[in-house]
């Protein structure tokens, strides 16, 4: 029997939700016809791929070694597949995109805007996924390109600079006067904040800098969604600590900086090492770096 690509879709779908049944419910296709077609993909190689004994079905460790190259195998004809099909002249394409949630407040609007502006034919996907999931989801080949930060990558993983945020406290414009600018940090325990919560990188980076200066904040309200807390901090008198590029196209927030200021981030767009760069990607790309100029934003170092 010839091995086709089915079988090894039929083999990771099996491996990856360890029973035959919710595979088959995954792929469409009744649970005796998967199971025939996994002992075909065995009888071909001569080698046993699953444990059918317990309760979950598992790899064997010749089907880990398999499953390790089949993954591969099938996301380099998929990316061979787009290459094909990749439109130089930028008529039609299409692009996905991963970022960490942030960017949606301040920069995934007028990306969109002028990608569409100036190449009406590329789609564009968009998804919001911490750091760590959007370098996973690069090498797996299931996004093309990530806006993220300047950190530490996985192997594999390419960075390149484009800007340096910086985070400020915010507050609403209807508050009346907060006292001296830039505002020191001790003068926060006169202030209620709403901070994002806990499961965000720039939470993190926030609290780090708040037990560097040895202050306590008063946090009045914790949100997982930087649009709640703009929409907080509009109609209260609560302050909330975010990018103050966030205020630029909010008239209604004002940046205030602290003093000593938080620690700057240098924001990189990512991508896989040995990717194929369609053309949608590097127009993306080029976009990306005008737009950040355009904006004024603070060049990276």
């Amino acid at each position: 029997m010839a091995l086709e690509l089915r079988h090894l879709r039929y083999l990771l779908a099996v491996a990856q939700h360890g029973n035959f049944t919710r595979a088959a419910e995954d792929l469409h296709i009744s649970q005796p016809t998967l199971s025939q077609q996994i002992k075909q993909l065995e009888r071909t190689l001569g080698v046993q791929l699953l444990d059918r004994t317990g309760r979950t079905v598992r790899l064997t460790d010749a089907g880990e070694a398999y499953v390790h190259h089949a993954r591969r195998a099938l996301r380099d004809l998929a990316a061979g597949e787009r290459a094909v099909h990749d439109v130089q002249d930028l008529s039609r394409g299409h692009l996905r995109l991963a970022l960490t949630p942030t960017f949606t407040a301040y920069l995934i609007g007028p990306l969109t805007a002028d990608l569409h502006a100036r190449h009406p034919g590329i789609t564009l996907t968009v998804q919001e996924m911490t750091q760590d999931r959007i370098e996973s989801a690069l090498l797996a080949d299931h996004v093309d390109l990530g806006i993220a930060f300047q950190d530490p990558h996985l192997p594999g993983v390419t960075a390149t600079a484009l800007f340096t945020e910086t985070l400020s406290l915010v507050i609403g414009a209807h508050r009346p006067d907060t006292g001296p600018r830039p505002l020191p940090v001790r003068h926060l325990a006169e202030h209620q904040l709403a901070l994002l919560s806990g499961d965000f990188a720039t939470r993190s980076h926030i609290d780090a800098y708040f037990a560097q200066q040895h202050v306590t904040p008063r946090i009045t309200v914790e949100a997982n969604s930087v649009q709640a807390l703009t929409e907080i901090v509009q109609r209260t008198p609560l302050a909330t600590v975010l990018p103050d590029a966030i205020t630029h196209d909010h008239p209604d927030l004002t940046p205030i900086a602290l003093d000593p200021p938080l620690p700057t981030r240098t924001v990189a767009l990512l991508r896989r090492a040995d990717a194929y760069r369609s053309a949608a990607v590097r127009a993306f790309t080029q976009l990306t770096h005008d737009l950040t100029h355009h904006r004024g934003y603070t060049p990276a170092p």
